[in-house]
């Protein structure tokens, strides 16, 4: 993406701050302070909801408080998240009221890959609560709100799910599922030793396996859903996604040691089109989707408009505009400074850390000279959309966090307008409070002194 240069006749700063200060509204998170967005958002059936970092309590519960009124208001039925099916579908179950979870905490225990933190916390775990209780004062089951996973780490969970469904309904398809499943476990139960072992073509005959359990799942559909009429139907679309993420996951974990952009346009791709097999899911049950993505902003954001367009990358948000097009709002956030959970190290412990005032030339800083706390703007203005079209920094603090590595680490440019249709800004932050809070997260930094230089 070509950046600014000296040469460049781009608006200056302080004529797109004068810009920027004409259309913010102040955003303090009252009912009323969406009301513009719901306007924005209109009629459309798909609205996708980006963070900044995967531990910022501001992006959890704006996008939480947004999420109800789109339910309530708005008639949206399906809300699909960054989250493993298999994980997620225990919350599904749940605020359905077909779950054996007791509560909201129950449901969210499936959770356990790292990080935990993104669906185990407080804001999260608040929000299964209130998807509970709106869904009891549904009678209908067809008309409660789900919750679903779009996400394709669950090699091994989503293998042994397929297992359980059938176990019970034919022993003899189980068996065979169980037979054709144990290759994988043959470099022990770690996702990353597999797709080593893939990457190095000693998996050929697994690859060929899982893609023969699926297509023996769907051959026998019929006969599955002869038993049990609506509970049935539910069960086998379950399985069968479980059954399809297997084959692609190995895919995925395959080519993980070949190269990022492969794994991330195959990951991307699978949300997608799992959020595409919802879609039908839903109409063959006589219901239009109307869906909520919770995703981080360089999931949700087009890619078309960031760097990671430039060098062949696409994601969920560029996917979902070209699939949907006018059917789709994308709406993203962004912070100047505060905390984080975040971890240091991949498979690290979640640690409550200090945010670094964003950098000169990023988005954030531009914002941060807005002399309000936090604010949200609408990017349909010619105007303000021509301005923020030039590309700058924008930040991305995904599970890990390294504020030594700052500018390498965790940013990028983007051209902001074509990025989202509407951002919403918060000049400081706290850390969202995981469920199991660590020592380290406890004591936390509490000064910007305390981060590494």
């Amino acid at each position: 993406m070509r950046v600014r240069t000296s040469g460049d006749r781009f608006a200056p700063d302080a004529q797109v701050s004068q810009l920027i200060r004409r259309n913010a509204q102040p955003f303090s998170g009252e009912r009323h302070d969406f009301d513009s967005l719901l306007n924005m958002i209109g009629d459309s059936s798909f609205v996708l909801i980006g963070e900044a970092s995967h531990g910022t309590h501001e992006f959890y519960k704006t996008r939480i408080d947004l999420t109800k009124r789109l339910i309530e208001e708005r008639g949206f039925n399906v809300v699909a998240v960054e989250a493993d099916w298999p994980d997620a579908l225990m919350v599904n179950r749940f605020v359905k009221g077909r779950g054996t979870g007791k509560n909201a905490f129950d449901a969210l225990s499936g959770f356990q890959r790292f990080p935990t933190w993104l669906w185990r916390n407080a804001d999260v775990l608040s929000f299964v609560e209130w998807l509970k209780q709106h869904n009891t004062n549904i009678a209908e089951y067809d008309c409660k709100v789900g919750f679903y996973g779009l996400d394709l780490y669950s090699l091994y969970r989503s293998a042994a799910a397929v297992i359980d469904y059938l176990q019970p309904i034919n022993p003899a398809a189980a068996q065979r599922a169980r037979e054709r499943y144990s290759c994988l476990s043959a470099f022990g139960v770690d996702e990353q030793a597999y797709g080593y072992a893939a990457s190095l073509g000693l998996t050929r005959a697994c690859e060929e396996k899982v893609v023969e359990e699926l297509v023996e799942l769907r051959r026998r559909e019929a006969e599955f859903l002869q038993r049990d009429g609506r509970v049935a139907l539910d069960e086998y679309f379950f399985a069968e996604q479980n059954a399809l993420l297997v084959a692609t996951a190995q895919a995925y974990y395959r080519e993980m040691f070949r190269g990022r952009m492969s794994t991330w346009n195959l990951r991307d791709t699978h949300m997608v089109e799992t959020l595409n097999a919802l879609h039908q899911y839903q109409k063959r049950n006589g219901q239009q989707m109307k869906a909520v993505v919770w995703a981080h902003n360089s999931h949700l954001g087009d890619a078309r408009a960031t760097q990671m367009g430039e060098s062949g990358e696409l994601n969920v948000g560029q996917l979902v505009r070209e699939r949907f097009e006018k059917d789709c709002k994308l709406i993203g956030f962004s912070a100047y400074t505060g905390t984080v959970t975040a971890a240091s190290t991949w498979g690290g412990l979640a640690e409550r850390k200090i945010v670094r005032p964003a950098l000169l030339g990023s988005y954030e800083n531009l914002f941060h000279k807005i002399d309000l706390p936090s604010f949200l703007l609408l990017l349909d203005s010619p105007e303000l959309a021509s301005a923020l079209r030039h590309p700058r920094l924008e930040r991305a603090i995904g599970v890990i966090y390294k504020p030594e590595t700052e500018r390498s680490s965790h940013y990028f440019f983007s051209k902001l307008s074509d990025q989202f249709d509407a951002i919403i800004h918060f000049q400081d932050t706290q850390a969202v409070e995981p469920l199991e809070r660590t020592a380290k997260w406890v004591s936390g930094e509490d000064r910007i002194e305390d981060m590494v230089d």
